[in-house]
């Protein structure tokens, strides 16, 4: 990756350099080429899994025109600010979490420019009083646009995280945005395939979208594979509902694969960290 074009904001590319955010360890973007295939889903049961574990985390909502990440929470609390007027994240099954949903409740809509987004953008990462956080995961927009290039510009990601379907539309579109965070220099941890098959009764296990496809795109990236998420009533129910498959337990429906791919993420970021600094804490 020492041939690729310089990471804006880095020095010499005309922007001030980004800068880490304090007490924050590690900083992962979960992302998608395409809206649909579960990004979301993936980001909050990555962050309540994490937390599980044993991590301090924080979940920033980047989607700010489709903010989701309250609704599966279950939690419309407003954010309060404290005597310095710095915001203080809402906390939800262990989870520190900041959303525009919580700022702009109901069904109105937000019709905004880029700069407006790099405004929030600046404001959820520097003004929330994030605290020490061994992970804080940003649940990106789909696609390749203001937001991410916002977030690229600001802070130094420890990596990001792509999830995609076994569909062939999504996988061609995953790889745009593989593509887009290699040519800005960031670390991708791995591909996150979701719905990629349903158990169905009788044990028989179906691949409705294809068998097998993100593990190879994957591969042919040089990415590691990070797990394959299945269908099942309880994920989606459980996001419906504000009560994620993870924070009812690693044995509940729908949450082993979920925790199998919180392990996978956090020994990839421990990788990433442990190549940059030297050894760092394995979260068990």
């Amino acid at each position: 990756m020492g041939n690729s074009p310089k990471r804006p904001g880095a020095p010499g590319g005309g922007m001030p350099a980004p800068s880490a955010i304090p007490g924050v360890k590690a900083l992962i973007a979960v992302a998608s080429g395409k809206g649909g295939v579960g990004k979301t889903t993936v980001a909050v049961n990555l962050a309540i899994a994490l937390a599980k574990m044993g991590a301090s985390v924080g979940l920033l909502d980047a989607d700010v025109y489709g903010p989701n990440v309250p609704t599966m929470l279950g939690t419309n609390e407003q954010p309060q600010a404290n005597s310095e007027r710095e915001i203080l994240p809402v906390l939800a099954y262990g989870v520190k979490m900041i959303s525009m949903g919580l700022l702009n409740p109901g069904d109105r809509p937000l019709i905004w420019r880029g700069p407006m987004l790099h405004s929030v953008m600046q404001q959820f990462l520097r003004s929330v009083v994030w605290g020490e956080l061994d992970y804080l995961i940003v649940d990106l927009p789909p696609g390749t646009g203001d937001v991410q290039l916002s977030l690229i510009q600001m802070v130094p990601l420890t990596g990001a995280v792509l999830v995609t379907t076994p569909s062939v539309v999504a996988l061609a579109d995953v790889r745009k945005a593989m593509e887009m965070f290699r040519q800005v220099n960031v670390e991708v941890l791995g591909v996150v395939e979701n719905m990629s098959y349903f158990d169905a009764p009788g044990g028989q296990r179906v691949y409705i979208f294809g068998e097998g496809e993100g593990k190879r795109m994957a591969e042919s990236f040089g990415a590691a594979f990070l797990g394959e998420i299945e269908i099942d009533p309880q994920i989606r129910v459980g996001g419906d509902t504000g009560k994620p498959v993870a924070a009812q337990g690693e044995s509940s429906p729908g949450a082993k694969s979920m925790y199998a791919m919180a392990r996978a993420v956090a020994g990839r970021v421990e990788a990433v960290l442990s190549a940059a600094t030297g050894p760092v804490v394995q979260i068990d």
